[in-house]
Parts: C-alpha cells; structure tokens; sequence
C-alpha cells in the first residue's frame, strides 16, 4: 500500500535554506495512529488498513464506537463467546476523533501505532483536506467574475452578475451557470507538495506550500504518485 498517515494542519510559517532562501511551509501534526481495523478480500471485498487520529473522550462517544477500538461486555459479545465464535481482534486504544481508510496490501497489524517516520525518505506528499467555508458568497468571490464597469451610467449594479440567459431561448437560466452560493467545506486535494523536514520527535511535518483548511483541521497526507 502507498505510504499515508492522518494528522492535523497548526499552521504556517518560513524556513530558510543554507543559501538565505526563505521557503513558506505548512506544519502538519501528523500521527501517531493507532490501527483500528484491517480488511481482507475475503471477509471485506478489498484490502484497507483503518487507521484513528486524536482521541476522543468516551463519554462522546456511542457505545458501538467504543465497541470499535476496545472488547466491552454486551449480550451479543457473550452469546458469541458461548457459541464458540472467536471475537475480532481490537485495538484497545480510546476512540479516536478523525479515522480514514488507506486502500491497498496493510502493512500492520490491529493495535500498532504509526508515526511521521512512515514517511521517511518520502520526497512529496499528497494532502487531502476539507477548505475553508465562506457561506453563501456572490459571483465575484465565489468565481473571481471581474464585475460591471465602474463608469458613467452604470449606477449602484458594480458587483451584479449582469445577465445570466437569453431572454427569447431558453427563456430561463441554464442548469450548471456560475452564479451566487455556498461556497467552501469542500474536500480539496493538494498534489506533489514537497517535503521540507520531518520531526520525528516532535510528530511533526513540514510541506513546502500551502495546505487547504483553518488552522487545527484534520488532513490526510499521503506519498504522491505524481510523476514530475
């Protein structure tokens, strides 16, 4: 499977080259995670490693999800037990906040823990997020239109959309036109960011660039297949 890890965006900042050179970067707190889950061809169609990110207090979460990461009693554990059946194997960690799968061959087994040092070596990384949301935004912001001329007989409309449709045919607004709307909460995929440092120490990451998302968002990060 190709190397990845979750974690959560801190922020941005600069580092400088040997030369003087300032870099921008994004630092990423990424692992360590705990192996919830491995699935097989045989019992789940494909193979996947799940892994959980941040801890999450139990009394948030439902008994099914603690049920997830840990062996608790209930009736159906014990009728299982008294029938012969094995239980699943668990991770017997707490729950945790943000959990992704990783599609391909797992490279771990339930319970391990994965750190930044997985991506040891790695010279760029994919990282998927969720943006920033804007609310509902008009055309300018929401699709950079230039607006109406600011001149002589164009009075209080600079930031209209203008026209939209032809009023003979169709007689209405095409479906798919760029106009006002919820803007952002997308997931966004930056590609082929290149890798400025790893802190292994720290839990720690460093891309050259930008990443989408505020400030405490959770990411994945991943080796790019990028060629070039």
């Amino acid at each position: 499977m190709s190397k990845g890890i979750l974690g959560r965006k801190v922020g941005m900042t600069q580092i400088f080259e040997a030369n003087g050179r300032a870099i921008p970067v994004t630092v990423i707190e990424a692992g360590p995670c705990h192996v919830l889950q491995v699935k097989t061809v045989d019992r789940d169609g494909y193979e996947a490693i799940q892994l959980g990110f941040s801890d999450k207090p139990r009394r948030l979460v439902s008994k099914a999800g603690r049920g997830h990461v840990a062996s608790i009693s209930s009736k159906r554990s014990s009728k299982l037990k008294a029938a012969g059946a094995s239980a699943p194997v668990k991770a017997e960690c707490e729950p945790k906040r943000f959990v992704r799968e990783f599609r391909g061959a797992p490279a771990a087994d339930v319970g391990a823990q994965i750190n930044i040092s997985i991506l040891d070596g790695v010279k760029a990384v994919d990282v998927t997020g969720t943006s920033k949301g804007c609310g509902f935004s008009g055309w300018m912001k929401r699709h950079n239109f230039a607006g109406q001329r600011a001149t002589h007989g164009v009075k209080k409309v600079h930031r209209h959309a203008g026209g939209t449709s032809a009023g003979t045919y169709p007689g209405h607004v095409r479906k798919g036109k760029k106009g006002a709307g919820h803007y952002g909460v997308d997931r966004v995929t930056m590609r082929n960011l290149k890798v400025a440092k790893i802190d292994v120490e720290n839990n720690l990451i460093l891309v050259h660039g930008a990443v989408p998302g505020p400030a405490g968002g959770f990411v994945i990060i991943r080796e790019t297949n990028k060629v070039g």
